[in-house]
């Protein structure tokens, strides 16, 4: 088959599921939302009762080779709840909002035919999240499975579509790419009308790249400080919590630790307790050598979500069976220093910094500058002044205070959105910064009435500037 003919092949074949995709929606686009709060709780409870998701991990982890299974099973029911509990009073038909005072009125609307692109690292989680803020919006969804976990998307998507059928809404409502390939990839997201890309830069760069509008995330660098007023125990339990889980899938994973240079070795103490190896510079050498084997930014595959001693295994050196992650003492930042970026592994590099606040805020905004800008950092504090210079000075879109950096995801403990795309604004390359959430599946169409005018006049507006610059 020549060229041509096997554009057209994947156009046509494209073509056919997007089709059945819009006869979907079609049907649901004047669901009430009573139906539509059933439709999703149908969903949401098809994919996180324990057997499924107990099925999913097992495929998850056997299939790609990332993360483990008790915490995999955990993640698919955390995620998928949360997103229902986050759900349940959003209104996403008819009339969501209104302004008497300023004659405003909200109407939302569904956006269409959504694509899912779905990263190797989260085949299982990562639909049902997605497909649930698309069927709240009355979307139908087509999943873009990475080749090398297509069965354990192809079984969560099995049990979604039994979920709608359940419920009386055609199937059709999520669907997955058959054959996935970068082809198919790329002309789905050319047919459809919204891409969510939650993968690597190369996958985000292509659905902004397609002309059809795109959420994307940035890149995960998450840093961590612990200054001197904070609760060494529980940053140690928060740290360690963060970067073990699931063997470090998440972006979200705490990648380095900026501790104060007073309470540094009381928090390695720590951290070590809690699981933690701390290499020495022979063995820092070896992973670096492991770990980035022809100078790339990113880590080799071997290594991704792996446990901490099949990677200390793969840099030639052993550690005790009872060691959960590794400790790397890092003091610099950029391609030099590979540790100072993100090492999607249970890896964490160490940095101290002395001279106050301002010096970890610096820290953080190197880090975070060469790899990981506009996504996430953390403090461990009991000074509010800390807190608000760190959110003050770093490029970044969510600040967790005294909190585990997967938190940042949504949690019981804070009211950030749950989801499992987190966007990292301009300073990532994305258009927003919010975690996305439903509210980024609908349309509003704004109705505005004639109010009492009020117009501010000349004076008001310029008076205090012709004062200090004259008129």
């Amino acid at each position: 088959m020549n060229d041509a003919a096997e554009q057209e092949t994947v156009r046509r074949d494209v073509a056919a599921v997007v089709a059945r995709a819009r006869a979907a929606q079609a049907a649901i686009a004047e669901y009430s939302q009573e139906q539509v709060d059933e439709l999703c709780t149908a969903v949401a409870w098809g994919v996180s009762r324990t057997d499924r998701a107990e099925a999913l991990a097992k495929l998850a982890v056997d299939e790609g080779g990332f993360g483990n299974y008790d915490d995999k099973v955990t993640k698919i029911r955390k995620r998928v709840l949360g997103v229902l509990s986050d759900m349940r009073s959003a209104r996403t038909v008819g009339v969501v909002e209104e302004d008497p005072d300023r004659g405003l009125v909200k109407i939302a609307k569904p956006v269409g035919v959504v694509a899912a692109l779905i990263p190797t690292t989260g085949p299982d989680a990562t639909p049902p999240v997605k497909a649930l803020f698309a069927l709240k919006g009355r979307n139908a969804i087509v999943v873009a499975p990475h080749p090398r976990t297509t069965d354990t998307t192809a079984a969560v998507v099995g049990f979604m579509r039994e979920a709608c059928e359940q419920v009386g809404a055609p199937a059709d409502l999520v669907q997955m790419l058959p054959a996935p390939s970068i082809a198919r990839t790329q002309e789905l997201m050319r047919q459809v009308d919204l891409i969510v890309a939650t993968g690597g830069a190369s996958m985000v760069k292509a659905a902004y790249s397609s002309g059809t509008p795109a959420y994307g995330v940035g890149v995960g660098n998450a840093v961590h400080v612990v200054d001197e007023t904070a609760d060494l125990d529980d940053a140690a339990a928060a740290i360690a919590g963060a970067k073990t889980f699931d063997y470090a899938t998440s972006c979200l994973a705490d990648n380095a630790v900026v501790a104060e240079d007073s309470i540094y070795p009381h928090l390695l103490e720590r951290l070590v307790a809690q699981g933690g190896y701390l290499c020495g510079p022979e063995q820092r050498e070896a992973l670096a050598r492991r770990m980035w084997p022809d100078g790339a930014a990113i880590p080799s595959p071997d290594v991704i979500a792996k446990p901490a001693g099949k990677i200390a295994e793969l840099a030639g050196f052993t550690i005790p069976g009872d060691r959960t992650f590794l400790l790397v003492e890092e003091d610099g930042v950029g391609h030099d220093h590979p540790f100072s970026g993100e090492k999607l592994s249970v890896v964490l590099a160490l940095y101290r910094y002395a001279g106050g606040i301002e010096s970890a805020v610096d820290l953080v905004n190197a880090i975070t500058g060469y790899q990981g800008l506009g996504h996430t950092c953390g403090i461990h504090t009991d000074r509010d002044e800390h807190i608000d210079a760190l959110a003050l000075g770093t490029k970044t879109a969510r600040v967790l205070v005294n909190q585990n950096l997967n938190e940042g995801a949504g949690s019981p403990r804070n009211g950030l959105p749950f989801t499992l795309s987190l966007s990292c604004g301009t300073w990532g390359g994305n258009i927003t910064t919010e975690n996305v959430n439903v509210r980024h599946f609908v349309n509003l169409t704004w109705v505005a009435r004639p109010v009492a005018a009020h117009p501010v006049s000349e004076e008001e507006l310029f008076a205090e500037f012709w004062q200090r610059h004259g008129r």
